[in-house]
């Protein structure tokens, strides 16, 4: 596999899984990682669609995950959308999963997915700290489309009770909520990631299913370090290497 400049190849240390990254761009982090485990549910021979794919992370991870899963990654960022197409081919998945370039607001998905997964951008646009390296930018705040936009998209590219797995931050869990509903997603998990125990949490994981009936279930603590740094014994199972 031909790299471009300043890219490498990473091993996921999943049955040889492996992703083209560019550290000047955007690596995937743990957050991705937590998420691909959250989404469990996933039953086998499902269509999903990933929704920001990135590097196309996730749909990697769900390939192996997800017995005989055809997967749809969309990315907006053309130049990042190639290097997620050529990890697909690293791996030898070009079978399974699809890499587009597209923004997620034009997207014509109508009744065709069995689950929706996405780790979007976290931050409003102009709010917190921005980078001048533009696709960093892009992939951690909302220029090209917002949390609304996903969401939207989401619940018209699902099928009826298929559901949307997504990871945020705490602070975007009202707007989560509010437009889960505006668009007949009803919040069904919830689950709050912490650092450490009695820390603050740093991250949540919602699925949302689409017509489903009112009733929310607050999963227990997600931990990701034990006091001495190591990671939990969860995080561990989460990353297969116990």
């Amino acid at each position: 596999m031909e790299l471009k400049n300043n890219e490498r190849i990473d091993d996921l240390q999943l049955k040889n899984l492996k992703i083209i990254q560019k550290p000047d761009w955007f690596c995937f982090g743990i957050d991705s990682i937590l998420l691909s485990g959250f989404a469990k549910e996933i039953h086998k021979n499902s269509r999903i669609l990933d929704l920001g794919t990135g590097t196309g992370i996730l749909a990697i991870l769900l390939s192996e995950k997800v017995e005989n899963s055809k997967i749809i990654g969309i990315e907006v960022q053309e130049e990042v959308a190639d290097m997620a197409r050529r990890s697909v081919k690293l791996n030898k998945l070009e079978e399974r999963i699809e890499i587009i370039n597209s923004n997620v607001k034009d997207l014509n998905y109508n009744l065709e997915f069995d689950a929706v997964i996405t780790n979007p951008p976290y931050k409003e646009k102009n709010t917190g700290l921005t980078n001048d390296n533009n696709i960093k930018l892009i992939s951690r705040h909302e220029i090209k489309a917002n949390l609304e936009d996903f969401i939207k998209t989401s619940s018209k590219a699902l099928k009826d009770k298929g559901s949307l797995y997504m990871v945020n931050k705490p602070e975007r869990l009202v707007d989560i909520f509010e437009y889960c509903r505006k668009y007949k997603l009803e919040p069904k998990v919830l689950r709050m990631v912490y650092s450490k125990i009695n820390s603050k949490p740093t991250m949540i994981l919602v699925k949302a299913t689409k017509n489903a009936n009112r009733y929310l279930k607050v999963d227990t603590p997600l931990y990701i370090y034990e006091e001495n740094g190591n990671y939990t014994e969860e995080v561990l199972r989460i990353y297969n290497k116990i």
